[in-house]
């Protein structure tokens, strides 16, 4: 079991799905780094919609970075189509700039266009930290999260789609890839747009020993963050009886596992919770989630306690 918690360096704040005025985003690049490096971020992925109607940007944001803040290259992929009929959507944090573009013009889908599964595997073996967008909104089926085979992540929140539309979930979809043996992790977002308070709102924690986008890459993919709205993760340890977590003060502390496995501990201003772990027996993997008294929630990664048969 990795221990992000105890390696070297520190957590960095970084958002990893952006949106400027190069794609549907109403502000320009330099006015949206501005605005999250005020905002106390170390670092953000520009994340532009990766469509032929706005030239496939994958927007070089490198003028924007000094000494206590940096930018990772991306994009917001597409092809299609979802079960649904409607088109992926599907994060791919540190793109090279020269990444091909498909055969997407628009929103709609289009029978030439190589599949979900297909982009996101491009994106991936071009160096990509590869996320599932948006799971809920996209009206996303367990099949079309099962085809996505090159995703490192699951995005479980998304803010833009809380405010926007009440559909900022990914956790069953993620807790399901899970059951199935799927090492994926669990980022939240932004998604900014700043056509609406969609921003400032969920972001991740990425262990470095420096803020340079190549370290932060390397923890990305390496499940070295926790995802948060505002409480502080600051370990878990999971021993034969219990599972031990610290954190900023919060009043519970969840711990989640495969099926209906849950416990949780309630408290005022606690930043030290003991769960026990009978209710896990058995269990492959387990997660952590905090929540303030303001509501506010962190999530862990997945702790893997054994290997799992993959499913069919």
């Amino acid at each position: 079991m990795r221990d992000s918690f105890n390696l070297p360096g520190r957590f960095w704040r970084g958002n990893l799905h952006t949106h400027s005025n190069r794609s549907d985003g109403a502000l320009d690049p330099q006015e949206v780094c501005r605005r999250y490096k005020n905002e106390g971020y170390d670092f953000i992925a520009l994340t532009d919609h990766f469509l032929g109607r706005y030239g496939f940007p994958v927007v070089d944001t490198t003028p924007y970075r000094d000494d206590g803040f940096t930018t990772i290259l991306g994009a917001e992929l597409h092809s299609g189509p979802m079960k649904n009929g409607d088109q992926w959507h599907i994060l791919a944090v540190g793109l090279p700039a020269g990444f091909a573009p498909g055969n997407a013009d628009g929103v709609t889908p289009l029978a030439a266009q190589e599949t979900g599964p297909e982009i996101a595997r491009r994106a991936r073996a071009a160096g990509a930290f590869v996320a599932i967008a948006h799971p809920q909104w996209s009206g996303l089926t367990l099949e079309d999260a099962r085809s996505i085979d090159a995703a490192h992540a699951v995005e479980v929140y998304n803010h833009n789609c809380a405010v926007g539309s009440d559909r900022a979930d990914g956790f069953g979809i993620a807790d399901l890839l899970l059951s199935d043996g799927r090492a994926v992790t669990l980022c939240a977002t932004d998604d900014a747009h700043f056509d609406e308070p969609d921003h400032f709102g969920a972001w991740v924690m990425v262990r470095a020993t420096a803020n340079r986008p190549e370290l932060l890459l390397e923890a990305l993919k390496a499940g070295d963050y926790y995802a948060t709205m505002g409480p502080e993760l600051r370990g878990i340890r999971v021993t034969e009886e219990m599972i031990e977590v610290e954190c900023s003060a919060v009043v519970t502390v969840i711990v989640q596992g495969h099926g209906t496995a849950a416990n949780r501990v309630h408290g005022a201003s606690m930043t030290r919770a003991s769960v026990p772990r009978a209710r896990f027996a058995g269990a492959s993997w387990l997660r952590v989630t905090v929540i303030d008294a303001a509501g506010r929630r962190a999530w862990s990664n997945p702790i893997w306690l054994r290997k799992i048969q993959p499913a069919t």
